[in-house]
């Protein structure tokens, strides 16, 4: 089930929210250090995570979906989201050179549908960015956070999805090591969680943030028909029936 938007806003709010927006949003600019003259998309709910683009890509918007609900971002500016179906989003074909996905892939009914136009909107050379839950890691257990709805990844699942979207997998990396509770000592804890976690705990992780690389060839490949011709059988006719010629016959497709 997809979680509501107010609910959304009311996570990132808490401490628990913000710590997690800032750990997870480190590890994202560790894959994207720089966005200079890109077009960037975030998808689902990803606005949190957005603002350090503004300051250096060429043009920043978010789309949610109808089923979650949208909400104004930037909350000072003129806003910047739209709303729409996951399956038909309302941009040209290589329009992005950059996606970002949060609380969308994991909690999507048409994730095939989704990542086909994720693929579409992306330009030649562009790169699309999934952040999930991770199957083994505690915040896929715990409800009371957006990461424990839907449908949560291992490694292995989420590369062999992008791979069959058509998307390269380029790198993976992990965050959110600390337990997602309320507890302000713990949160303050945070940053060391996320220390030791990334050197002994990959697999332990809350969450997977995984890049992948439009993958060019493979539409083109499997678009390209191809022709086939195949001799017509022969048949024995009564000498008075015999057909003076036969031409042969030819097939379209494999």
């Amino acid at each position: 089930m997809r979680p509501d938007v107010v609910d959304l806003n009311q996570f990132y709010a808490t401490s628990l929210g913000q710590t997690a927006r800032r750990q997870v949003r480190r590890r994202i600019r560790t894959l994207w250090p720089s966005t200079a003259g890109l077009r960037v998309l975030g998808l689902g709910y990803a606005t949190p995570f957005l603002r350090p683009f503004r300051d250096e890509a060429e043009r920043v918007i978010a789309m949610m979906p109808a089923s979650q609900g949208v909400s104004a971002w930037p909350s000072d500016e003129p806003n910047l989201v739209g709303l729409c179906d996951e399956a038909e989003i309302p941009l040209p074909d290589s329009s992005i050179d950059r996606v970002l996905m949060v609380h969308a892939l994991e909690t999507s009914e048409q994730v095939r549908p989704l990542l086909r136009e994720v693929w579409r909107v992306l330009a030649s050379g562009g790169r699309l960015m999934v952040v999930v839950p991770n199957r083994r890691g505690i915040w896929a257990r715990v409800e009371r956070t957006p990461f424990g709805t839907g449908s949560p990844f291992s490694p292995p699942q989420l590369e062999r999805l992008m791979r069959d979207s058509m998307f390269s997998p380029t790198a993976t990396l992990s965050a959110l090591f600390f337990p997602p509770t309320q507890r302000r000592s713990l949160i303050r804890l945070a940053p060391a969680f996320e220390n030791l976690g990334n050197r002994w705990a990959h697999a332990l992780s809350g969450v997977l943030i995984s890049e992948a690389g439009k993958q060019i060839f493979a539409a083109t490949a499997q678009q390209a028909p191809r022709t086939r011709r195949i001799r017509q059988p022969q048949v024995a006719f009564p000498r008075s029936a015999a057909p003076r010629s036969g031409p042969n016959l030819t097939l379209l497709g494999s």
